[in-house]
This record gives structure tokens, sequence and C-alpha cells, in this order.
């Protein structure tokens, strides 16, 4: 096999780190548009004080990458030295089967800078390295000045490994996809369309268009979750070509079988395809088994591979008084991204009949985030010969008892009927009218209503998905 050269290896490092030698900015650093979780990232990727590599961890096309160059330039404008910085993408080919170890040699001898001294280094893609995990904690010790911080992509395998492999040497953060905040303000239509409205001792939020809100809620809900989607009026026309090729070919047929020896990919594909189509439809093993005729736990393998992927979220299943299922038989699977959707299939329009499922998706994805996210469930139950649901129900992680439920519809129809709320109804009544505050999304309606003496609050949903995932962002009670 013909060994690539050092000379190769230093000019392809050269090209990815240009402010060696200069003090030239990268080309995101001055990118007008950051994450909201960009300050927070920051803080904890240039935090000296823990000695930690960093993993930022998210999936496709949420951005990682530019984060981390917006980071590396807001290092340089404060207090790192540029040849003290060391940026590697490591699906380049020419890095491939080099150990890490070698990589921190060559970026020594080209910038001839003290290894002891302060350094910042940046392994983008670091899943194309084996057993990266087991290297990475052995530099994290041996040089306690540099700060390492490392991004994967479908990490499946990322999880567990720097869990196990890197205990006390790594600290995660997540970065999800866009959320629907994210995303007006991308457009800059958020100080637009949004206005803040104190309540108490919390913040509320209205708007005074929401038509115009729904109608950059559909948006979001068909290319919203990419930034480059929403910054790119080209990819914005094409979302199948650009996005779904990346997802399916990237993730489904490259990631997550290279990482599980997984030989029927299409199988896979199959099952994946069938969960997006359906987002937000409760699941059975038994249900599936039969109509794909593939064994059980051939599935669950395969969704436990989706989830810890990012292309899923696994919501628990509750009964009637908030209590979870020993045996979790029953759940649903949300897209991660509602945007994925359209990006497999078909954009939506706001009449569609499948607004009802994505609206639903869109809101359990602005938690995708938050920590909150284990203690959110949805309930399902028998009464008499008919099934009662309540769409979203949270929790209390102290009380383990259901703290407030609600509706997740795409129709101001329910403010009108309030009997069509049955199950929020019942679930109310069953478990305290007082304890346990109940609502309904709508689509442009907000009201009050009371049926059977149960206070439902409605609010649109577009509205509500807004404030979700603003308040994850800045740490407030959603």
């Amino acid at each position: 096999m013909l060994e690539i050269s050092e000379k190769d290896i230093l000019q392809s490092l050269e090209r990815d780190n240009p402010w060696w030698g200069t003090r030239q900015p990268t080309a995101f650093s001055d990118f007008t548009k950051r994450r909201a979780y960009f300050e927070p990232f920051k803080q904890l990727a240039l935090n000296r004080k823990i000695q930690r590599a960093v993993i930022l961890m998210g999936p496709r096309r949420v951005g990682k990458t530019v984060m981390l160059q917006q980071l590396i330039g807001d290092a340089i404008d404060t207090d790192c030295a540029p040849d003290a910085i060391l940026f590697a993408s490591l699906d380049t080919p020419l890095y491939s089967g080099m150990p890490l170890e070698r990589l921190l040699e060559l970026f020594q001898k080209q910038t001839n800078h003290d290894p002891n001294s302060t350094r910042l280094v940046v392994f983008d893609e670091i899943q194309y390295f084996r057993d990266w995990e087991i290297h990475l904690k052995v530099l994290t010790d041996r040089y306690p000045n540099t700060r390492f911080i490392a991004s994967r992509s479908a990490a499946a395998a990322l999880r567990v490994k720097s869990q196990e492999s890197g205990a006390g040497r790594f600290t995660d953060f997540m970065l999800p996809p866009l959320t629907f905040a994210e995303f007006l303000d991308f457009c800059d239509l958020e100080k637009v369309l949004i206005q803040p409205e104190p309540h108490g001792n919390t913040l509320r939020y209205k708007t005074p268009d929401i038509e115009r809100l729904n109608k950059e809620f559909v948006n979001y809900l068909n290319f919203g979750g990419y930034p480059e989607a929403v910054l790119n009026p080209e990819i914005r026309s094409d979302v199948r070509r650009y996005l779904g090729r990346d997802i399916v070919d990237k993730v489904l047929l490259g990631d997550l079988p290279s990482l599980y020896g997984i030989r029927d990919i299409q199988e896979l594909k199959r099952l994946f395809t069938a969960i997006a189509y359906q987002s937000g439809q409760e699941i059975s093993l038994d249900g599936l088994a039969e109509s794909s005729g593939v064994a059980k736990n051939t599935i669950s393998r395969y969704l436990e591979y989706l989830e810890a992927a990012f292309l899923v979220i696994r919501v628990r299943r509750v009964d009637d008084t908030g209590k979870r299922f020993q045996r979790m038989t029953r759940f649903k699977m949300y897209l991660s991204n509602p945007s994925m959707r359209a990006a497999l299939f078909t954009p939506l329009e706001e009449t569609d009949d499948a607004m009802g499922a994505m609206a639903e998706t869109a809101v359990f994805s602005q938690w995708f985030h938050s920590d909150e996210l284990s203690t959110i469930h949805y309930a399902r139950w028998k009464s008499g010969r008919q099934d009662r649901e309540v769409d979203l129900v949270r929790i209390g992680p102290a009380t383990r008892g259901p703290i407030w439920a609600y509706g997740i519809k795409w129709s101001d129809r329910c403010v009108e009927r309030p009997e069509e709320l049955r199950g929020l109804v019942d679930f109310a009544k069953k478990n305290g009218i007082e304890k346990v505050p109940v609502g309904a999304t709508t689509r442009t309606r907000t009201a009050e209503t009371i049926f059977e003496g149960v206070q439902i609050k409605h609010f649109p949903c577009a509205l509500h998905c807004y404030q979700i995932g603003r308040n994850v962002i800045e740490g407030r009670p959603a």
C-alpha cells in the first residue's frame, strides 16, 4: 500500500487551519447567525478549570462543524494563540488510519509551539477513528493544558463508548435540530411575530399575527430543522434531494450498518420510512413484527439504533393515573426533527391531514435537548369499550405523579366542542382537577373553556411550540 507522505498531510492541516502564523479568522467565525446553544457550548468548551474533553453530539446537518469553527474564531479573538489551535476534520481520507497522537505531533512540528502550553484541539467527525475514545482519554490525561473538543454525528456507538471508556474524562453536549424559536430568529422574524408577555413569575408569549406565524410554522415543519435549508433557498426548494439523501444514505445506509454490522440495510430503511410517515402513532413490537415479518428482537434492536442515532424519539406510555407500565409493550415514536418527513416524502400544506401528527411531532422535538424529556409521556387506557388518550403528560420526578397534561390539536374545533377532549377531562378528574392543570392546542384560538367542571386552556400550537423551544434553550420551566 502506498504510504501518504507527511508533506501532503501537513498541507491538508494547513488548509484546515488558515490562522496558523496569522490572526486570520475562520470561514465561519464571522457568520452572523449562531445557534442559541452556542453560548452554553462555548462556556463549557473553553472552561479550563475542569480537565475533560467535550463531545459535541447531534444529528447530521444541524450545524456542529459551523459551531466548532465559530468557537475557534471566538477563541482567537480572546486569549488563545492562533498557532496553539488545531482543527482536524477526521473524515479527510488523508488521515485514515492515523493515530490521533500522530496528528498532534504534526501539529506541534508545523507550528513549533510548546505542547505543554494552553492549547485548543478540535477533532471533527471523530467517529472515523477506531477506538477514538481510548486515544482521546489518553491525550486528555497527558496534556492537562490542552482543551480537547470532538464532534460526532450518528452517535449510536458514541454515547455508550464515551460513558464507559471516557468515564470522568468526557462531557457530552447535545446539539438538536433547530427549534422553532431558532428558526424564527434565523429568518429574522422572531421580533416581528413574537411578543414577550410577563405572567407572574414566568414568561409567556403572544403573537400579533397568528396566520403569519402558522405559515412560518408549516415552513418550519418542512425544512426548518436544518440551518442550511433555512439559509439557502436552493436547498429549501428541494429538501428531498439535498437532505433526504443525506439522512438515508449517510445514516441508514452508512453510519448504522458500519457501527453494528447490520446486514439487511433495506429492512432497516423500510422500518424507519414507516415510522417517519406515521410519526406520533402508537407502536407495538408485536404489531410491527406481524406486519413486517421481521422478528421482534430484530425490530427492537433497530429501534434502539434509530433512537441512539438521534433520528427518532421514543415516548413511553402511562395509564390514567400517570403510572408507567412494567412492560413497555406499546409506545410512540416521533421523528426527532419534523423536517425529516418532508426530506423523505413531500412538503406539507397547512390543510393536509398529516398536519395534526406533524404538529405533535414538532412539539415533542422541542424537548429534544431538555433534561426533562425523560419525564414526558402520553397516556392511554381503556374506558369501558373505548380507548382514551392524552397526547402529552408530564410526570413529576419527585412525586412520580402527573403535574400537567394537554392534547395537541391542529384545529380550533375543540374550543367550541370541548367534549371532544373527553380523554383529557377524564384524566384531570382522575388525578385531581386542582393538581393537574390541562390544556389543548389549537390552530389559531386562545381561550378558556369549562367542561364537566374541568377548566381547559386553549392556545395556538405554533405559539406553544415556540414557547417550549425558547424556554428549554434559556433553562426556564417549559
